[in-house]
C-alpha cells in the first residue's frame, strides 16, 4: 500500500556547501587557510593530490547555481562566510570578499530562497592558526570581531545565523586524531580547543542577541552511540563516547552547562581544559534557538577487549571499542554504515532531553564513487540517493508525528564539490560537476527532490 508523508508547512527543503569547499582558492583576494597551507605543506595527504584550488567554482557561478537551485525545489540553502576571505591578515575588511557575499545574499532572496549564513566550517585562516587557533584566548576574540563584522554587513538581510559547523571535527582531526591541519595528537590540547570553541560560540551568541532580531544557532553533527548489548560494560562505553562525541558540545549550547560525568573523568584523568572565572556564566546563559542537525551514520560500540597502552596518547577511544554490527546496511564507497532509524531517535533525544529544541536536518547525505557509471541519457540515475534521501525523511517524519519539533532537511551538498583531505572521490550533489569545463548537469535525484519540495509531501 502507497503511503503519503506530508511534512509541516514552511518546512525548509534545501542544501547545503561551505565557502572552502565550493569558492576555490583562487577566486578573489582571499588570505590563506590551514586547508591551503597544508596542501602546499603536504600534497601527498589530500586524494589524488588535489587540493582546494578552483574546486566547484561558485564563486563565479552563484548565478546559475541559485538558479538551479531555485528550479530544484530549494525555499533555504546554508552557505558559509570565509573568515580568511572577509577579514585580512591585518584586520581589515576585504570589500572584494564584501561585494561578492552580498551578491550571493542578494541573489538568493531575489530567488525566494532564505540564506542561512555559517561562521566557521574547518577553515581557520593561517594568519589565526599562527597565533595558535582556538587553542589561544585572543584568537576567540578575533572571531568575535570577525563574527561582528559579518553580521554588520548582512544582518540587515541574512535572518539566521551559525556559529560553527560540526565545531568537534577541527577537535578530533586536528588534535586527537591527525585528519586535519595542525595534526597535533594531543588530548589535552584537544580539549582545550572544544573549550575554547564554546567560548567563543557563546560570546558570539551574545553579541548576536544584544543587538539583532534574527536567530542564531550552531551546527552539530550528532552520531547516536549504540551499545553492542545491554551488558553493563557495552552501556558504560556507549555512556563515554556519547559523552565525548555528542555531549560535550550539545549539553552547553543548549542546556548551558557541561555534563558532570565528562568533567569528573577529565579530572580523573588530569585532561581538564584551562578556564577562566568569567567563562561559567557566559556558558550558562546565551542558548541558542535553532540547532543544525548533521547525521551519517550512527555510531556502535562495545567494552574495551584490552587496556589502552599506558604510555600512548590518552584518547577517547581508551574508553571503548568500535563495533561492527552483522549484517549492517552500508555504503560500501564512503565506509559508512546506513541506517535511517539514527534521525528519529536523535530527534527523540532533543525532545525528552533538550526541552526539544527547535532543529532541522541540516546536512544528510550519500557520497559514491565513480557517478559516471550510472550516466544514462545524459544524466546520472542516482536511485540510491533517492532511497537513502527517502529512508531518512520516514523517520524524520515519524519523529515529526510525535511532537519532536523540527523544521527541516537540507542535503549536503547541491552540486558536487571538493571533500577536504577526499577531493572529487565521492560525489554527493543533486548536480553533476564536469571537472574539466565547470558544467553543472542534474541528476534524477534533482528532480525527485523538486517534487517532494513543491508538493511537501513524500510518497513511498
Amino acid at each position: 500500500m502507497d503511503l503519503t508523508y506530508t511534512f509541516p508547512k514552511d518546512f525548509y527543503w534545501g542544501s547545503a556547501a561551505s565557502a572552502e569547499q565550493t569558492e576555490g582558492n583562487q577566486n578573489g583576494k582571499k588570505e590563506q587557510t590551514i586547508w591551503d597551507y597544508w596542501y602546499e605543506l603536504e600534497p601527498n595527504r589530500f586524494y589524488d593530490e588535489v587540493g582546494p584550488g578552483k574546486t566547484s567554482d561558485f564563486y563565479n557561478r552563484y548565478q546559475e547555481d541559485i538558479k538551479n537551485m531555485k528550479a530544484f525545489g530549494h525555499n533555504s540553502f546554508r552557505m558559509s562566510i570565509s573568515w580568511a576571505r572577509l577579514i585580512n591578515k591585518d584586520g581589515s575588511i576585504n570589500d572584494e570578499a564584501v561585494a561578492f557575499y552580498n551578491q550571493v545574499i542578494d541573489c538568493l532572496i531575489d530567488h525566494d530562497i532564505e540564506p542561512f549564513a555559517n561562521l566557521f566550517h574547518f577553515d581557520m585562516p593561517m594568519y589565526e592558526q599562527e597565533k595558535g587557533g582556538f587553542e589561544s584566548r585572543d584568537v576567540i576574540e578575533d572571531y568575535l570581531a570577525f563574527a561582528k563584522t559579518a553580521f554588520s554587513l548582512f544582518a540587515d538581510r541574512v535572518k539566521t545565523w551559525f556559529t560553527f559547523n560540526e565545531p568537534i571535527v577541527p577537535v578530533e582531526g586536528g588534535y586527537l586524531y591527525d585528519f586535519h591541519y595542525p595534526n597535533v595528537v594531543d588530548a589535552r590540547r584537544a580539549f582545550q580547543v572544544a573549550y575554547h570553541t564554546i567560548v567563543a560560540h557563546k560570546k558570539v551568541v551574545k553579541h548576536y542577541k544584544a543587538t539583532y532580531d534574527g536567530q542564531i544557532g550552531i551546527v552539530l553533527n550528532l552520531t547516536p552511540s549504540y551499545p553492542r548489548s545491554q551488558h553493563k560494560a557495552d552501556l558504560e562505553a556507549s555512556h563515554i563516547c556519547d559523552l565525548f562525541f555528542n555531549r560535550s558540545f550539545l549539553d552547553p549550547v543548549v542546556k548551558g552547562a557541561f555534563p558532570q560525568d565528562l568533567i569528573k573523568l577529565l579530572d580523573e584523568h588530569n585532561h581538564l581544559p584551562d578556564t577562566h572565572a568569567e567563562d561559567a556564566e557566559l556558558i550558562k546563559g546565551n542558548p541558542i534557538d535553532l540547532l543544525g542537525v548533521n547525521y551519517y551514520q550512527p555510531r556502535r560500540v562495545k567494552a574495551k577487549a584490552h587496556q589502552p597502552n599506558p604510555n600512548g596518547p590518552f584518547l577517547p577511544d581508551w574508553f571503548f571499542d568500535n563495533y561492527e554490527m552483522p549484517g549492517r546496511k552500508m555504503n560500501v564507497y564512503r565506509g559508512w554504515e546506513i541506517y535511517e532509524k539514527g534521525v528519529y531517535d536523535i530527534m527523540i533525544n532533543l525532545r525528552d532531553n533538550y526541552d526539544n529544541i527547535p532543529s532541522f536536518i541540516s546536512e544528510n547525505g550519500m557520497g559514491v564513487q565513480n557517478e559516471e557509471r550510472f550516466l544514462k541519457d545524459g544524466r546520472i540515475e542516482d536511485d540510491y540517493r533517492i532511497d537513502f534521501i527517502a529512508g531518512h525523511l520516514k523517520w524524520l517524519h515519524k519523529a515529526i508525528d510525535e511532537g519532536c519539533d523540527v523544521r527541516g532537511y537540507h542535503l549536503w551538498t547541491f552540486m558536487d564539490n571538493w571533500s577536504w583531505s577526499n577531493a572529487y572521490k565521492n560525489r554527493y550533489g543533486f548536480f553533476s560537476v564536469d571537472l574539466a569545463t565547470g558544467e553543472r548537469t542534474a541528476k534524477k535525484s534533482a528532480y525527485w527532490f523538486n517534487d517532494l519540495a513543491t508538493t511537501n509531501e513524500l510518497n513511498s
